[in-house]
């Protein structure tokens, strides 16, 4: 799969308004590539304003291994998360910021932590669709079971759930159980929706890539067959290491006042070990068999490319970085930063100013400003950030 936009058209006829919602968020994405380098300070930045991630909970009930925030090498890893739970932004500071974004439509993704661990998460993304935005859910779906009849009579638009191996293999990474209730609850969606006569949500997994399920991918892809899924992403990991870390967390300090440390939690070294050859035959095999779904790798590699991507961290196969033009996420908390999985620079709270004005303020353009000095419009810590994996411009011979 060469572009992300390939999802477009295999929703045009089954769900044209999900498909116009994501022609119209990849629309601005372009706009914001071609005139970033103009719009920085004095730029009202909502004009493209096109995604925002919801992070509503770091409280989760897995523990995957390769988890930047619960894993192995994980930041949140052995903390406590009912006193981070204290802090989580109600209902009504969400609505209140959905209903400033109303005329800005922009596509919603919900994700955590684990979602389904939010009180009043079916609330909220009740209130999200009824403005009439797109709303996405990304979960590692062992609680959809439970949810599964007000999912599918509230017409959740879409769900992102997380697998990564057919059974012992996933559960060996996200823990014990973990496979068989993703299943439960594909089964649950899936006759509720045949129950009440309902085609949403659309689903699809997402799995991430590490040395250790590479290589029975294809036994995933196959039972995938059974979960009436729309897509499949490949998602080839975010990682780092040692010096990568040291270079950016001293450009951020010396650059930004800020001190990096989720970074961290992608250190994993479940890069090392993967045969860059093997992985690209296994996921060009997956692309060209039909098991009656689209299946996507993120980000796309030319053949000979695929071991540098697990070998040479520091190579850029994605650069020109367009999230802060355009994206935006919101904290369990409040807080507003640019990277999804890296926080650490806050912009400002929403719930103490408005979305708008966090957007457009002196830090905001701060960052635009530092990210354009930067070699490929990236920081030295974000060659292998997914955001930039999914939405970077490809770099050639990449």
């Amino acid at each position: 799969m060469k572009h992300n936009t390939s999802i477009v058209p295999k929703l045009l006829f089954s769900h044209p308004k999900l498909a116009f919602g994501l022609a119209r968020a990849f629309a601005k994405m372009e706009i914001a590539r071609n005139f970033k380098k103009r719009h920085t300070y004095g730029y009202d930045h909502m004009k493209n304003f096109a995604l925002i991630y919801l992070k509503l909970t770091p409280v989760c009930n897995l523990h995957c291994v390769m988890c930047g925030q619960r894993g192995d090498r994980g930041v949140l890893r052995g903390k406590a998360g009912q006193d981070a739970a204290k802090t989580i932004v109600p209902l009504e500071g969400y609505k209140k910021l959905v209903d400033e974004l109303s005329s800005v439509k922009p596509i919603y993704y919900v994700w955590g932590g684990e979602p389904f661990l939010y009180p009043q998460l079916c609330e909220l993304v009740k209130y999200i669709q009824d403005s009439g935005s797109l709303c996405a859910i990304n979960t590692n779906g062992t609680l959809l079971e439970k949810y599964a009849e007000r999912i599918v009579a509230d017409g959740w638009h879409d769900i992102f759930v997380s697998l990564d191996a057919f059974r012992d293999v996933n559960d060996a990474m996200r823990g014990k159980g973990s496979y068989d209730n993703v299943v439960k609850g594909f089964e649950a969606i899936n006759r509720e929706k045949k129950r009440q006569g309902k085609s949403l949500p659309i689903m699809g997994v997402v799995t991430t890539v590490t040395s250790m399920n590479y290589e029975v991918l294809p036994d995933l892809a196959e039972a995938c067959k059974e979960f009436n899924l729309t897509w499949h992403i490949y998602n080839l990991g975010t990682y780092t290491n040692d010096e990568i870390l040291a270079t950016h967390k001293k450009y951020m300090k010396d650059h930004l006042d800020t001190d990096i440390y989720m970074l961290d939690g992608y250190n994993t070294g479940y890069n090392k070990g993967i045969d860059g050859a093997k992985a690209h035959s296994i996921l060009n095999k997956i692309h060209k068999t039909d098991y009656g779904y689209l299946s996507i790798t993120v980000p796309a590699l030319n053949p000979e490319k695929t071991h540098e991507y697990y070998a040479e961290l520091d190579t850029h196969v994605r650069d020109n970085c367009i999230v802060p033009w355009c994206q935006a996420n919101v904290c369990y908390n409040g807080d507003v930063t640019f990277c999804a999985d890296y926080n650490e620079y806050v912009l400002g709270n929403i719930q103490e100013q408005s979305f708008k004005e966090i957007y457009n303020g002196d830090r905001a353009n701060k960052f635009r400003e530092e990210i354009l000095k930067c070699e490929g419009h990236i920081f030295p810590g974000c060659v292998r950030c997914y955001q930039n994996m999914l939405f970077g411009k490809k770099i050639k011979g990449y």
